[in-house]
């Protein structure tokens, strides 16, 4: 088995650093690294003597974090029959990528598997949902922000409890462990999204082609957290309301589901100002 890493990175040079040392005392380790680095201006990355190979690719076009994956796959050797594509803003534990490949090796089926992820505060980030359905689409759309812990939400966010690897609608693509061959038979992640709901979107496929997309809490890694995002919050909302369109619009298409995806959009609509309300607020000095 040959493991391939790619990471999709946009002006990440301080978090990038971080990451690849955690991979120094992994027991597993890539035999190639690809970052695509999405950024203005090209990034050098720190000497890694522990890893065989590192290739950086400089997009600054920014093509969006689907389309970056997609390229750092393509640039893998083709032996690489197993791929991890992830964020620069992870710290993975030293058996992240062993106990991801040891289910993997069990699941003949899977096509992705997850870890378990953390944020910074040690609080469990919810990397393993169900798939949007209507229904909880649309509860969640409408009421997620304002009442954070409604049913539709909290049922969207799934349950973490218990130890025990289980199957998953998809999985959050800060880091993934993806069979190359299921990768290549549904062509990689869309590139139509810019940003967000492009692991929904793969998750979903996948599933579709007959794979599984596993949850696997043995394996632990942390998050930092929405590194590339911050600088530009207003940006990362209008991307996140054209994909989360794009996702339901791809799963109930056609004229009979247009009454749903126009109470959705409203949602979105109304949840994308109450975010843009509360970030005004907090950026107010107080008088």
């Amino acid at each position: 088995m040959s493991l391939g890493l790619v990471v999709v990175t946009y002006r990440s040079s301080d978090v990038l650093g971080t990451f690849l040392e955690s991979l120094r005392a992994s027991t597993v380790l890539p035999d190639a690294v690809v970052v695509v680095d999405n950024s203005p201006t090209a990034l050098t990355p720190p000497k890694t003597p522990w890893l065989s190979s590192l290739e950086v690719i400089h997009r600054p076009e920014n093509p969006g974090y689907g389309s970056g994956a997609n390229i750092g796959v393509a640039a893998l050797p083709e032996d690489c029959d197993w791929v991890v594509v992830c964020n620069p803003d992870i710290v993975v534990t030293p058996h992240t990528i062993e106990a991801l490949i040891d289910n993997a090796h069990n699941h003949p089926d899977a096509g992705a598997l997850g870890p378990a992820i953390s944020n910074d505060d040690g609080s469990l980030y919810p990397s393993a949902r169900a798939l949007p359905t209507l229904g909880v689409g649309i509860g969640h759309a409408l009421l997620g922000v304002a009442w954070p812990h409604n049913p539709w939400t909290v049922a969207y966010r799934g349950d973490y409890r218990g130890d025990d690897t289980r199957k998953s609608g998809w999985l959050s693509g800060s880091f993934l462990l993806i069979r190359r061959v299921a990768f290549q038979d549904i062509d990689g992640f869309d590139e139509g999204y810019f940003m967000f709901f492009e692991d929904v979107d793969l998750g979903w496929r996948l599933t579709d082609a007959g794979y599984t997309n596993l949850y696997v809490p043995a394996a632990t890694a942390i998050h930092q957290g929405g590194h590339s995002t911050k600088s530009n919050v207003e940006l990362m909302q209008k991307a996140h309301h054209h994909s989360a369109l794009r996702f339901i619009s791809k799963r109930y298409p056609g004229p009979f589901y247009f009454p749903v995806r126009a109470i959705i959009a409203l949602g979105l609509t109304l949840r994308e100002k109450l975010l843009r309300g509360r970030a005004l607020q907090l950026s107010t000095p107080e008088k």
